[in-house]
């Protein structure tokens, strides 16, 4: 069953702000088990707290994955193949995330284990609590940096040329992704910390665009008669 244009516009502009606000949330959640020097006590004793951000990611997930299917009836109207291709980004994006819940998990479970050894060898626990950490953080780069980046300038591509919504949102879009990718990649080479004032300047327009969006779709929807002039 397919949405009309505009439920599918307004599902789609729900999700995309579901994302942030999860994606948001499970940062601040995580800071126990991911960013506390002593993360092998604090993580235990913050588990709750953790596996709340957990739940968090993992509604961010199902939101990535649903903006995608969601809007990939109305985009393959102009460029099956960039659709498809949109699709598997998101995917992939929500994929490499659930990876990154996974090893905090983890993460959390050899955090107890510790506490309920009581005062075991610390060296076997930093070991494997500094490769989990690096796991997450390799997916924190690759998930919400790179994928979203590819991604959005699918979809930002898509919408410029058809003309779905306003042309500034998706040119604000490319510029967002085109900045997000910049940032993956000097964060990958070690140019920038992963987490930084500069990353966070170059995540900012992605960001903006997201929730101009989403705004621009629960109130306005996808312009009908862009709509209506697609090729099915």
């Amino acid at each position: 069953m397919e949405f009309s244009p505009k439920t599918a516009s307004r599902i789609a502009g729900v999700l995309f702000i579901i994302a942030a606000i999860t994606a948001i949330a499970g940062v601040i959640l995580y800071e126990p088990i991911l960013n506390d020097s002593d993360y092998l006590l604090q993580g235990a004793a913050h588990a709750n707290q953790v596996i709340l951000g957990a739940a968090m990611e993992l509604i961010l997930v199902v939101s990535v994955a649903g903006t995608a299917t969601v809007m990939f009836p109305f985009l393959k109207r102009y460029n099956r193949t960039i659709a498809i291709w949109h699709v598997c980004f998101r995917l992939m994006e929500a994929f490499v995330i659930t990876v990154g819940i996974i090893r905090v998990l983890s993460l959390l479970t050899l955090s107890q284990a510790y506490v309920a050894e009581g005062a075991p060898d610390i060296t076997s626990y930093q070991v494997s609590g500094t490769l989990l950490k690096a796991v997450h953080d390799w997916t924190f780069l690759l998930g919400p940096n790179f994928f979203l980046g590819m991604n959005t300038m699918m979809y930002s591509y898509i919408f410029y040329k058809s003309k779905l919504v306003p042309r500034f949102i998706p040119v604000l879009g490319l510029t967002g992704s085109a900045l997000i990718l910049l940032a993956a990649l000097t964060e990958m080479f070690g140019v920038i910390d992963q987490v930084s004032a500069l990353g966070g300047i170059l995540a900012l327009p992605i960001f903006a665009n997201e929730m101009i969006l989403a705004v621009w779709l629960i109130m306005k929807g996808f312009n009908g008669s862009a709509v209506h002039s697609g090729n099915h």
